[in-house]
């Protein structure tokens, strides 16, 4: 009956990596990871594969200033720039057309090492216990209209240390309305990722050591009447419940924080006059 404890063993580890999206961690979970040792990897993804054909224009990339650099890891749905040293991405960037909202593809819900990563490698279990969700940057619902787009979303690459009522409230609530105004205005192009403060203690979680982040932001730029808009937001890390609306700031304001340079093909002119101002929601 040896080989049957063995197969006891494996199912109640692989029940426990496939959590759901934004999931806190359980008691079963970690008991399950600790009876494997090791985390399972029957499922892993490959990311060397072509993006979208459709996303060439990279609107949605954001420029580095040159003051922080990081590993530019290119997804078939999305893009990002990792930080190895906080185990984090530091951007992560997307187009989101009106076709790819109504894919109808379920959650793979697989979180996995992203093994394209230099240096740090972050593991599914480095969350387990800490009391953060998984966050998605890049969100699984924006990539129903795929499978490898959809398994992509999984990579530990792509995922940050959330508070659970941000990641389950205003950061999901931000989520789908990005998915309607896709769908209304025919695309949206979205940069979003982690802010750390520099006058702020940082907290570390799991043997990686993967950076807390104090908030996080996201960058918006959509066509409503097919006239450009740019949205900002800043959500903090901590549980305390802000409104879309409350969290809006101007782009020219996460420019600041984060020191890039987002939505940089619009026209010089264009650009400018929209980025210094704090839209109101379309």
């Amino acid at each position: 009956m040896r080989w049957l404890g063995a197969v006891v063993v494996i199912g109640l580890a692989a029940g426990a990596k496939m959590m759901m999206g934004g999931d806190t961690n359980t008691a079963e979970e970690a008991l399950s990871l600790t009876a494997m040792n090791q985390p399972v990897n029957s499922q892993k993804v490959s990311s060397k594969k072509s993006k979208k054909s459709s996303n060439t224009h990279l609107m949605e990339i954001p420029q580095n200033d040159g003051a922080s650099k990081g590993q530019r890891l290119d997804r078939k749905g999305y893009a990002l720039c990792y930080d190895s040293d906080k185990g984090t991405p530091q951007w992560v960037a997307w187009e989101l057309t009106r076709e790819e909202t109504r894919g109808k593809l379920e959650r793979t819900d697989w979180f996995e090492a992203d093994e394209d990563v230099k240096g740090k490698r972050v593991e599914y279990n480095d969350y387990s216990g800490s009391g953060y969700d998984r966050g998605h940057m890049a969100p699984a619902g924006d990539m129903k209209w795929d499978m490898e787009a959809m398994e992509e979303s999984f990579l530990m690459s792509n995922i940050c240390p959330q508070n659970h009522e941000l990641n389950k409230g205003s950061w999901n609530d931000l989520e789908i309305e990005t998915r309607q105004w896709a769908r209304k205005y025919g695309k949206a192009y979205v940069v979003c990722g982690p802010i750390y403060d520099s006058d702020k203690k940082l907290k570390r979680i799991g043997r990686s050591h993967v950076a807390v982040p104090h908030h996080f932001y996201k960058a918006v730029l959509i066509y409503p009447n097919g006239n450009p808009l740019v949205l900002g937001f800043v959500f903090s890390n901590d549980g305390k419940h802000k409104t879309m609306k409350q969290s809006l700031v101007s782009v020219d304001q996460l420019e600041k924080r984060t020191g890039l340079d987002f939505f940089s093909k619009l026209p010089d002119d264009e650009e400018k006059a929209l980025e210094a101002v704090t839209a109101t929601l379309p």
